[in-house]
């Protein structure tokens, strides 16, 4: 929903109705989406410990139960995007197939199903686009949409360093069995530095290259994340995995704040 607002944001010269819509039916599109997630990994859920307290593994509520709930929240959202043009709808409706019916099956036969699985994040900010007027292949928010495609991949690297164990209990495939554990540290921050280099972009596209100080935030932001994280790259044994999961998810906020911020104050 946060992506979203900003795709709006970033396209808008005005602010009306559609914000509200486009906001809410994002939410619960999204809270369908992932009801239906749960639903699919149900058994999943259960051998492992991160998930296992989750409602239906924990017994809490019955399959059948949390089925109709993300039914009635992903119709609920659809109807709301589609009063908003048909076009958000379409995306709407695509990034729930693209969550719940190609990653979500793709988890269980690639480690590596975090690639395509990216675009679910890069969506969200094209339907904010599109609901405030924007035109789709605008490589404007093209370039935004991929910010969020990057940062995903050292998103879930960082937790698959804690979590692997998890994973393989579940009998998932994982991307430690591909690289070592120092290997996937220092690809995640390279990836990391991408993040960083993409978001400086984002002004660039958005032409707003005029503000100083702008620049100034977002390259300080960068030159944090990118030093915050170095550990990734240079740790042999142990890896600070909650700290630099928390980081990298803080310095996106930051890029979508002061890049917002910027837009409505100028």
């Amino acid at each position: 929903m946060i992506t979203t607002g900003f795709g709006y944001l970033s396209a808008a010269s005005y602010y009306d109705y559609k914000l509200v819509l486009v906001l809410l039916g994002t939410l619960l599109l999204a809270c369908g989406s992932a009801v239906f997630n749960n639903y699919q990994e149900r058994k999943i859920d259960l051998m492992m410990e991160r998930t296992k307290f989750r409602p239906i593994p924990s017994g809490r509520i019955s399959p059948n139960n949390a089925l109709l709930i993300g039914i009635i929240l992903a119709l609920v959202g659809s109807i709301t995007l589609l009063f908003v043009n048909i076009i958000v709808f379409a995306l709407g409706l695509l990034n729930l197939v693209w969550y719940n019916l190609i990653y979500t099956p793709l988890k269980r036969k690639s480690s590596l199903a975090i690639i395509p699985g990216s675009f679910v994040g890069a969506i969200p900010p094209i339907i904010g686009w599109v609901a405030a007027g924007g035109y789709i292949f605008d490589f404007r928010i093209l370039v935004i949409a991929f910010f969020f495609f990057i940062w995903q991949i050292p998103h879930f690297w960082i937790l698959m360093l804690k979590l692997d164990n998890d994973y393989k209990s579940a009998h998932l495939p994982t991307v430690t069995s591909i690289f070592t554990k120092t290997q996937l540290a220092r690809i995640t921050f390279s990836w990391t530095v991408a993040t960083g280099v993409s978001s400086i972009l984002i002004p660039i596209t958005l032409k707003i290259t005029n503000s100083v100080t702008l620049f100034v935030i977002i390259l300080m932001t960068v030159t944090i994340i990118i030093s915050s994280l170095k550990l990734l790259r240079f740790s042999e044994n142990s890896f600070p995995t909650v700290s630099t999961f928390r980081s990298i998810n803080i310095f996106v906020l930051s890029v979508i704040i002061v890049l917002s911020l910027n837009k409505l104050i100028l």
